[in-house]
């Protein structure tokens, strides 16, 4: 093979990506096709104005030791002429961090009042850019120290100790500016982190609707079978006795008409919710409230202190899906009572009457001492309330005042 042909290996553009013009372009913001920055916030002219004083201010402090030094006055008013041109090139420390701290170093190097900007331009550095560009910068300012204080040695500091004074200041610098960086990561890192909780924890509630709008359709599915069963079995009466007695005849089509009827009410609710792809072939009958006495029983037999006030006055004309919403709240309020409250005397209170709706309320006392936490999924009032919405009612649920906590629904019956 042609050795001009060659590509290089992957891993070597992976591993040395950065040591390249295009992506170096990028870091010194040369590359033309980098999106524009965002403008400056009221905070960000309040931080850039102060980075400023901070420069001018370290600039005038450095101004005297320049004008104490034995070098000819033009030079010391083309220090200070460049220090005052870096401390205005301190306003684009946003837009080239990078840039503006590689060409402060010889800058001030030739210049002492610079320094301010030069320290302002690394912290600038350690705060945007990754610590490789800012070992490189601050390792070429530290290098160029010893040779700078040899050409202008300072007049109230040794040799050794002005070396080690911006040995040390730089250092302090870049762990400042990485500190700075550092916990401005974790901020994003921290939000990003929230952003996706509230993401999950919206994917869950989404979730019980679904698993809770699934099992109403399989509940309704077996209502509705029964009742299109009972419908066949009576038409197929009439079709094989057509010579039956006129009574028998009149009632098997009044249970064909009413099964209809019910029927097509069912269906009209199951188109509402979504269609399970499993089906419940268990066999039970779905509970209604002629239920809840037994419901009730069973919670008494496992040692709950349950008081069931029902005052409903003909529970058999409550529709059947009515009757189950309502079974359902109650079951599930017993069963949060039984983990979060134990021991507490839990009230049902069932009322209503035809045309003004069924009220369900489920109250419980605040908890005799400490609660050991009980696993579970903590979607059930979820489903809860929404079992109530297919049913065109409503569900609030809350803790009460005296510490206990309390489920009322409301439901259509009319």
């Amino acid at each position: 093979m042609n050795p001009d042909t060659q590509q290089p290996a992957p891993q070597l553009l992976v591993g040395r990506r950065w040591l390249l013009p295009s992506a170096l372009a990028k870091e010194f913001d040369l590359d033309p096709d980098r999106p524009g920055r965002p403008r400056r916030t009221a905070r960000d002219w309040v931080v850039d104005f102060g980075c400023f004083l901070l420069a001018v201010f370290l600039g005038l402090v450095t101004a005297d030791t320049v004008a104490r030094e034995d070098i000819p006055s033009g030079l010391a008013a083309a220090d200070q002429l460049i220090g005052a041109l870096a401390c205005a090139a301190v306003w684009l420390r946003r837009r080239w961090p990078l840039g503006l701290a590689v060409a402060l170093v010889p800058v001030c190097f030739v210049s002492n009042t610079a320094g301010g900007a030069g320290i302002v331009a690394l912290f600038t550095l350690a705060v945007h850019r990754p610590f490789r560009y800012v070992a490189w910068v601050a390792g070429a300012s530290v290098a160029l120290s010893p040779l700078y204080f040899w050409l202008r040695p300072d007049p109230d500091l040794p040799f050794a100790s002005a070396v080690v004074l911006v040995v040390v200041l730089t250092g302090a610098v870049v762990g400042w500016g990485m500190f700075v960086r550092s916990k401005r990561q974790l901020m994003v890192s921290l939000r990003d982190r929230a952003r996706r909780a509230e993401t999950e924890a919206r994917l869950r509630a989404e979730q019980a609707q679904r698993l809770a709008r699934e099992a109403i359709a399989r509940e309704m599915h077996d209502v509705l079978a029964h009742r299109l069963t009972l419908l066949s079995v009576h038409a197929g009466a009439l079709e094989f006795r057509p010579d039956a007695p006129r009574d028998e005849i009149q009632r098997a089509a009044g249970v064909i008409r009413e099964s209809a009827h019910e029927a097509l009410q069912d269906l009209r609710e199951i188109i509402g919710v979504l269609r399970a792809g499993e089906s419940d072939d268990s066999g039970r009958p779905q509970p209604t409230l002629a239920a809840l006495e037994g419901l009730v029983a069973e919670c008494r037999e496992a040692g709950m202190k349950v008081t069931l006030d029902q005052r409903v006055p003909d529970r058999a004309a409550v529709p059947a899906s009515v009757g189950r919403t309502a079974y359902r709240i109650v079951q599930e309020g017993l069963t949060n009572a039984r983990k979060h409250a134990p021991g507490t005397e839990v009230t049902v209170t069932v009322t209503g009457v035809p045309g003004e709706g069924l009220t369900v309320a489920v109250r419980n006392g605040a908890p005799q001492g400490e609660v050991p936490p009980v696993p579970g999924s903590g979607q059930g009032l979820i489903g809860l309330r929404e079992r109530a919405t297919l049913a065109g009612g409503r569900l609030e649920h809350g803790p009460a005042a005296d510490g206990g906590f309390g489920i009322r629904a409301w439901l259509p019956w009319g």
